[in-house]
């Protein structure tokens, strides 16, 4: 079930529910329920519902791991939308690897450091794809079920705390129970996707297997899925050992002293008088995994780490240890280091002065908004405090939730890191994100589109969305660029934009920016960076 398929149907098929004979009711009844919930491959307008979860479509998902399948649904009630990654012919199967993951906005997308999120979702695709068949559960449930609004403000409360305080402390002082998460859809999903298996489910959560197990599902076996600990994660990962996880490593290593760039201070929620229909409910630091191994430091701190050496020592050799190095405004230097070359001396010599700069992450502030309008959180990254006379580097990043994983091209994820770069060398600027998949229509109409392509049903998303009866763009710009404002310095700044032609094709996007009053003072096109 959910497979690929070049279907061309544009009527439903014989094999839809028939009409109920009143003659036999009771077993017309049974029969019409279960035709009406299961999945029928091969027909676009296939769309079975069963419990609270209707299947929505499929798309292609080629990863680094192998070629997954997509299936999407949503929930009807809380109108959340899951995704069953599949791996394989998963209906005739009699064991499946599975894992149950909770989507994690800051790691998979953002690049954060302080989580093992992203590692647990690649290490269980991984693990899926090497079994041979399987499924991958990915639940739009940030901040174990109480949003990103909620999980920003844990964050903001421990990071004031001075990690005194544990993400579960911080839940219980604001009213919080410690997990919110629902797992009824999988049982749903399973149903629809006619799939028998017992199932080995990756996971260190116990509560997980109890889920799985409460909600009729028969589980085989748990396997942990466990990864070396950062120095921004460990006191998290040593909080969730202590509230029950199945973790040994955070209790082999000590804690890092960390030192946060600047305070956090815990503010009350209140409404952003640029535009009042957000509310600024958290702020806080989040350690970002430098890209390119590119490491930017202030010189005072490189000669700290340097002593009495100087950095072209660590450029000599046949596996130098830096690159290049490139000095940068703001009394900042850029070094390309060597991961590689930076372990290997770790292991040999011992005494390695530069090895702190494997952890030396990009920071930014985080600020979360919640929009009372939509229900929907809006995030905006920050770096730097920028003096009222420069200009920021500021980019819009749309992001789909498919490059969440680890897919083969991902061009999305390359133009914000590249962003990020440019923002970083500079010193200063923002980054808000907009993930509203469809063009704002949507994570549904987004993958009805992708599925109607694939199926030669459309001739490209336009096409796709005028058969959906939908704009071609429905983003709220003109809000994003009010909310942007609230964190520059001035009107002036520098664009970050993928092409010249984006402007052209985004016409509601050119208009909203005009009437911002923000004024452009250089443009950085990315495609013409390659």
């Amino acid at each position: 079930m959910c497979r690929s398929t070049n279907a061309t149907t544009t009527e439903p098929e014989s094999g839809d529910p028939q009409p109920i004979d009143p003659s036999n009711l009771a077993e017309s009844l049974k029969r019409y329920a279960e035709q009406a919930s299961k999945l029928e491959a091969g027909n676009y307008y296939d769309h079975p519902v069963h419990g609270a979860t209707v299947f929505i479509g499929h798309t292609a998902v080629p990863t680094r791991f192998g070629d997954f399948r997509a299936c999407i649904f949503q929930d009807i009630i809380h109108k959340g939308y899951i995704i069953a990654l599949t791996f394989g012919d998963v209906e005739k199967a009699d064991l499946l690897y599975t894992r149950l993951h909770s989507s994690c906005v800051t790691s998979e997308t953002l690049g954060g450091c302080d989580c093992d999120c992203v590692q647990q979702l690649e290490g269980a695709m991984e693990k899926i794809a090497k079994s041979g068949q399987g499924v991958l559960f990915y639940l739009l449930q940030e901040g174990r079920g109480v949003g990103y609004s909620a999980k920003a403000r844990d964050r903001m409360l421990v990071q004031a705390s001075g990690d005194t305080l544990s993400t579960f402390d911080a839940y219980r002082l604001l009213g919080l129970k410690k997990d919110y998460r629902q797992y009824q859809n999988i049982a749903d999903i399973v149903h629809i996707l006619g799939i028998e298996a017992e199932w080995v489910i990756l996971t260190n959560n116990p509560d997980k297997v109890a889920a799985m197990e409460r909600n009729g599902l028969k589980v085989a076996r748990a396997e942990t899925i466990e990864f070396e600990p950062g120095p921004f994660n460990l006191f998290y990962l040593k909080s969730k050992k202590e509230s029950g996880h199945t973790l040994s490593r955070p209790n082999e290593i000590p804690l890092a002293d960390i030192k946060l760039p600047e305070p956090v201070v815990p503010f009350k929620p209140s409404r952003l008088k640029q535009a009042e229909r957000f509310i600024y409910m958290a702020s806080y630091l989040l350690p970002v995994r430098p890209i390119d191994d590119e490491i930017v430091v202030s010189y005072e701190t490189l000669r700290g780490i340097l002593g009495n050496h100087e950095i072209d020592e660590y450029t000599q050799g046949i596996h130098p240890l830096v690159k290049k190095f490139e000095s940068l405004r703001g009394n900042r230097i850029m070094l390309k280091i060597d991961p590689k070359s930076m372990k290997a001396l770790d292991q040999t010599e011992g005494g390695n002065p530069l090895r702190g700069l494997l952890i030396e992450p990009y920071w930014f502030r985080v600020h979360v908004y919640y929009d009372v309008v939509t229900g929907d959180d809006l995030v905006v990254l920050t770096h730097g405090n920028p003096k009222t006379y420069e200009s920021p580097i500021v980019r819009i990043q749309s992001e789909s939730i498919l490059n969440r994983f680890p897919v083969k091209v991902d061009d999305n994820k390359e133009k914000y890191n590249r962003a990020i770069q440019h923002i970083v060398r500079y010193g200063s600027g923002a980054v808000v994100l907009v993930y509203q998949d469809g063009r704002g229509a949507g994570f549904g109409a987004f993958a009805i589109d992708r599925m109607l392509m694939e199926q030669n049903l459309s001739r490209g998303t336009r096409d796709s969305y005028r058969k959906l009866g939908i704009p071609f763009d429905q983003r709220d710009y003109e809000v994003v660029f009010q909310v942007l404002k609230s964190h520059l310095p001035s009107l002036n700044i520098q664009m970050v934009m993928n092409s010249p032609n984006s402007l052209v094709q985004k016409n509601e996007y050119a208009q909203a920016l005009h009437r911002s009053g923000l004024n452009v003072v250089n443009w950085i096109f990315l495609e013409s960076e390659v």
